[in-house]
């Protein structure tokens, strides 16, 4: 699969101007809940009500969707709304039971896209469809198996593509559910910059108060779109409840949002810039936490030197970090000098926190 203009055709004709929206429940509950949440999203900016139908569910005996009775409360949003419907499907049998029920758009969701196997079998069940189909990045950080996944349904001859980045598993403690890694959705972009990219907050963040952020970052890292979990009622929500938002909250989330906005005569420069100053900031992010990181290390080596009685300084030690900072960051394009003092301020910071453990 190449990268050409063609591959946006199916969002450039909806001739938006705002980004795509999806939007609605995790799960689908009940038809009233469906239809109410539905009927509050209407007048709104989403052009697609999202519903969850089939729940992949880590455990057995959790709530794993209504089935296929779901499908019907769909056709009914679309008939009383106008809007699109989309649902997540997992294998052959969903695929059918949605292009019967005529969804509009499917997703493939990441416990599906981590599996080469699942993908074929999908990708063989949509040949040739004209409907739209999203694939979700793998449960992990593995941008071969995103694209490959994206490759098996463009190579069954589905055209009218697009990808959710929803973040990757980590067994690290971090604020998000799923962390970001916005780096790789960055690397994503410079592949197929005209694939279309949407980000799915709920489900990187996990709580809904860190929704707006998230949604901001996205945008200013030219993201097409967004999907985001809204129900009437997030606290009791028989899934996913404290990433979901309420319709009200999410129309002022597209409200308060700020999107480029384009002028023929700045446009070849700002949004390239913005771009890039967006890239940077993902970068500073990680700078960040990989410092934070390194100091915990060194909390522990403090606490170890406490331990066995040894000195805070151990020159010889510094010494070959130095060397070695200043070659590999000679390798980076980084000048001698620039290492040298990034360095020696991150060793006085360690130091800093080895005295405090020794002293404490």
């Amino acid at each position: 699969m190449e990268n050409t203009k063609e591959l946006r055709t199916w969002l450039d004709d909806m001739k938006l101007n705002h980004p795509l929206v999806i939007a609605g429940p995790c799960s689908a509950e009940t038809e009233e809940q469906v239809l109410k949440i539905a009927h509050e999203l209407k007048d709104s900016d989403v052009s697609y009500f999202r519903a969850g139908i089939w729940k992949p569910r880590t455990r057995p005996g959790m709530f794993e969707g209504v089935g296929e009775i779901g499908l019907h409360w769909l056709k009914k949003v679309k008939e009383e709304t106008g809007m699109k419907t989309c649902t997540e499907v997992a294998n052959a049998a969903h695929v059918k039971l949605a292009l019967e029920h005529d969804v509009d758009l499917l997703w493939i969701g990441a416990r599906s896209t981590v599996s080469p196997f699942i993908m074929q079998e999908i990708a063989d069940a949509l040949a040739g469809t004209d409907k739209i189909v999203l694939v979700k990045n793998p449960v992990n950080p593995d941008l071969a198996l995103w694209l490959g996944g994206i490759e098996r349904l463009y190579t069954a001859g589905i055209k009218n593509l697009g990808a959710i980045h929803r973040g990757f598993s980590t067994y690290e403690k971090s604020k998000y559910r799923n962390t970001p890694e916005w780096q790789l959705a960055i690397e994503f972009q410079n592949k197929f910059p005209d694939l279309p990219l949407i980000n799915d907050p709920s489900h990187i963040t996990g709580k809904r108060d860190m929704i707006f952020d998230v949604c901001q970052t996205a945008l200013d890292l030219n993201f097409d779109g967004l999907m985001i979990e809204t129900h009437y009622d997030p606290e009791n929500a028989w899934s996913d409840a404290a990433q979901q938002v309420t319709p009200d909250a999410l129309k002022q989330i597209m409200q308060d949002l700020k999107v480029k906005k384009e002028t023929e005569t700045a446009v070849s420069y700002r949004e390239p810039l913005e771009n890039l100053r967006a890239q940077i900031n993902v970068v500073d992010d990680q700078l960040i936490d990989l410092l934070g990181k390194r100091m915990q290390v060194a909390d522990k080596i403090g606490q170890l030197k406490k331990d066995q009685n040894v000195a805070v300084l151990q020159s010889r030690r510094w010494n070959e970090i130095l060397g070695n900072m200043v070659m590999e960051g000679s390798s980076k394009g980084l000048s001698e000098e620039f290492v040298l003092k990034m360095f020696k301020a991150i060793h006085q910071e360690s130091i800093v926190h080895q005295e405090k453990i020794i002293n404490g």
